[in-house]
């Protein structure tokens, strides 16, 4: 797949739902959006991210997991020029849904983590650890959570804090790609 394509066609987070939501979908996104808080140790690491990061997610404006997850992602992006972002709805990508297959299936949300130059290196998702621990918890089986109902802020902070190391994770092995400090002369 030509990655730098694909990206271009992408569309931004409210590009996305506008496109892909509906009303309800849309306010749903928002609330989980203004809940997301980011704590000073978060946004200085944010802040901090001194490589390019090109972020693909593949998602569905009627998924549950993506209601809970993708907010956070834009939180991340607006608060580091480093992230860049860019939104498939799964059912019009089935190129990308196959590339970024989980156990079998067109799980979502899917991040693929690119370089500034296009390379892979990284792809996460569908749901964090945090997540799959409440979900065995609860022993939901193959219900999906529609991304209804109030907002478990406790949750959403563990799963913030999940995504944040996976996105630093990918930020610390640009940083240190010894490809990419020769390009960049460090």
């Amino acid at each position: 797949m030509n990655y730098e394509s694909k990206f271009e066609s992408g569309l931004s987070y409210a590009d996305f739902l506008q496109k892909h939501g509906t009303t309800d979908q849309q306010n749903r996104w928002s609330a989980v959006h203004h809940a997301v808080t980011l704590s000073e140790s978060q946004l200085e690491l944010l802040h901090s991210f001194h490589r390019e990061m090109k972020i693909m997610v593949l998602a569905g404006a009627w998924c549950g997991d993506c209601v809970n997850q993708c907010p956070i992602f834009e939180r991340f992006a607006g608060e580091s020029s480093k992230i860049q972002i860019r939104y498939f709805d799964r059912d019009q990508h089935a190129d990308l849904g196959n590339e970024l297959m989980t156990c079998g299936g067109h799980r979502v949300p899917s991040v693929l983590f690119l370089s500034e130059d296009w390379f892979v290196c990284g792809r996460y998702g569908d749901k964090t650890l945090a997540k799959y621990r409440e979900l065995a918890k609860k022993q939901l089986g193959g219900t999906c959570p529609v991304g209804i109902g109030a907002i478990d802020q406790s949750m959403l902070n563990l799963v913030t804090a999940e995504w944040l190391n996976e996105f630093e994770r990918i930020q610390l092995m640009l940083r240190l790609s010894g490809r990419l400090r020769e390009k960049h002369g460090e």
